[in-house]
């Protein structure tokens, strides 16, 4: 079955689950006017051709901020923004948002001493960039 250009734009912009970017993937390898079909997406949206729906895909306009994502982890969030923000995660399936949460809960899952000396460490790495007062 052929991708629709839905489905082309979203492998462009990398919005689609792992499985589906594969498969499209093993499909552009034999089919030449697949290709043509993605240049062609490519072309248009170098060229200025944007729909509505392109443009908040591409600059993620459904996507809970990182200081949400934050506070969803720490379960500190009214029930209904928390829901929004499983359903993005997991219906949705925003591969991004998955990759920002697994880095938060990462960096909670450090021993407070580790992350101070992280901190400590970018400190001495600009203090010479610090503007002194005078």
């Amino acid at each position: 079955m052929q991708p629709s250009d839905h489905d082309l734009r979203a492998y462009l912009d990398e919005a689609l689950p792992a499985e589906a970017m594969a498969q499209l993937e093993q499909q552009f390898r034999g089919d030449p006017q697949l290709v043509r079909r993605l240049a062609q997406l490519v072309a248009g949206r170098d060229g200025g051709l944007h729909a509505l729906g392109d443009i908040w895909r591409r600059h993620r306009l459904s996507c809970p901020s990182r200081s949400q994502l934050e506070s969803h982890s720490l379960r500190s969030l009214p029930a209904e923004e928390s829901g929004y923000i499983k359903f993005h995660l997991l219906v949705v399936g925003c591969r991004w948002c998955q990759a920002n949460l697994k880095d938060i809960e990462g960096h909670q899952a450090e021993p407070v001493d580790h992350s101070g000396a992280r901190r400590w460490r970018y400190f001495q790495s600009s203090v010479g960039y610090l503007g002194g007062t005078k």
